[in-house]
């Protein structure tokens, strides 16, 4: 392709993606990524946590060609999220991260990208092109930083100046010679609202996150028992955290989304934390199988819900958690334990000294022994004593 059509294909490409939903398109060429030796050095520290994918996937993330041969450009494009709902906090009903406010958003970008694939074919027949949302090999915020979309901010997200960082990122590889852009600036300045706002210190350091201390992390990627004094910190929040973004300047710019399937399902702002912490298996699945709570799993997300209700140190949150701490998971049964532990009432702790009697998982025994402690009561008998 000459140097002339490539910059028309290029042009028509981001009309394309802007009547397609996207409200920005970058085009970088395709080569290693520059991010390679930071990004291994994060690896060797651990900071991915129990995310071994990563690991196991990092020489493939920090090259394009090792995902698509032929690749010669990346058009990644920001399709924006934001509703614009200001949440009342109440403590005995649970926080989820605003990009799961509404359905499943791989269906909806992928389809868009689908579409501009198509246009591109139309002009191209013979063009190669995946296309990803999250769901590969692909490091789209670092790629979106290699164009001019935006820059990776001291939270470590991609950041517009147009828009903020309430987006979601679609990424395009292709064989063709496309007109890349010019990287954008860093415009984070002097600012650090990020770092001080994070609840756990996760941004240990600018642009430099520690998964295992991030709330996103533990309540949608870690599948374990969230460490204990983690717990306190993660308040009523149930999949996800948004504090390091709320705080940001940048999203004073941010705009309501047009996409209608991105507009909060019912009972997705602020739901009630009690009737989700009983649900089953069964009810899990039927309520979020097209939502982003689905990575979750039912046993890790009745988990948070059971953080939660504990950190609300509210009485009312009892019942909910005495079922929980009978629940046929050990994970919810331990952080039900704890959650009663953090209430402390007369009825929390005659619900923990009732279940200590039927426990048999050594891990939850351990637990509610824990939350007898913070009870105040006296040591618990050993197993089979």
């Amino acid at each position: 392709m000459s140097l002339l059509n490539a910059s028309v294909l290029s042009s028509q490409i981001r009309e394309e993606a802007l009547r397609l939903g996207f409200f920005k398109a970058g085009i970088a060429s395709a080569h290693p990524l520059s991010c390679g030796n930071n990004f291994k050095k994060w690896l060797r520290e651990g900071r991915h946590g129990a995310m071994g994918y990563l690991e196991r996937q990092a020489a493939i993330r920090l090259d394009p060609a090792r995902v698509l041969s032929s690749v010669r450009s990346i058009v990644v494009l920001a399709m924006n999220y934001c509703t614009g709902q200001a949440l009342a906090d109440s403590p005995l009903k649970g926080r989820i991260s605003r990009y799961a406010w509404g359905g499943d958003y791989h269906a909806v970008v992928e389809a868009r990208l689908e579409r501009l694939l198509d246009f591109i074919r139309r002009r191209q027949p013979s063009v190669e092109g995946l296309r990803y949302v999250d769901t590969g090999p692909v490091m789209e915020k670092a790629w979106g930083a290699e164009t001019s979309l935006g820059w990776i901010g001291k939270n470590t997200n991609l950041i517009t100046r147009e828009r903020g960082s309430w987006f979601f990122i679609g990424v395009l590889l292709l064989n063709l010679e496309l007109e890349e852009d010019a990287g954008s600036a860093d415009f984070c300045g002097k600012c650090a609202r990020c770092m001080q706002a994070c609840p756990t210190g996760a941004i240990v350091a600018p642009y430099l996150l520690d998964a295992r201390l991030c709330i996103s992390y533990l309540t949608i990627e870690f599948r374990g028992a969230i460490p204990r004094r983690l717990r306190p910190l993660i308040g009523n929040r149930v999949f996800g955290c948004d504090d390091c973004q709320e705080v940001c300047p940048w999203n004073r710019f941010a705009v309501g989304t047009a996409e209608r399937e991105l507009t909060p399902a019912e009972g997705n702002l602020m739901p009630d934390l009690a009737p989700l912490i009983r649900m089953t298996p069964g009810e899990f699945k039927e309520r979020f199988r097209a939502s982003p709570v689905w990575r979750a799993t039912r046993d890790g997300f009745v988990r948070n819900l059971a953080v939660a209700l504990g950190n609300s140190g509210m009485n009312e949150a009892v019942p909910a958690l005495e079922e929980a701490v009978r629940d046929k998971s050990p994970l919810v049964r331990a952080h039900a334990a704890w959650g009663l532990g953090q209430i402390a009432s007369r009825e929390a702790c005659r619900g923990l000294r009732s279940a200590l009697g039927q426990e048999s998982d050594p891990e939850v025994f351990e637990e509610i022994h824990l939350a007898l402690q913070d009870c105040g009561r006296q040591r618990a008998p050993e197993p089979g004593l």
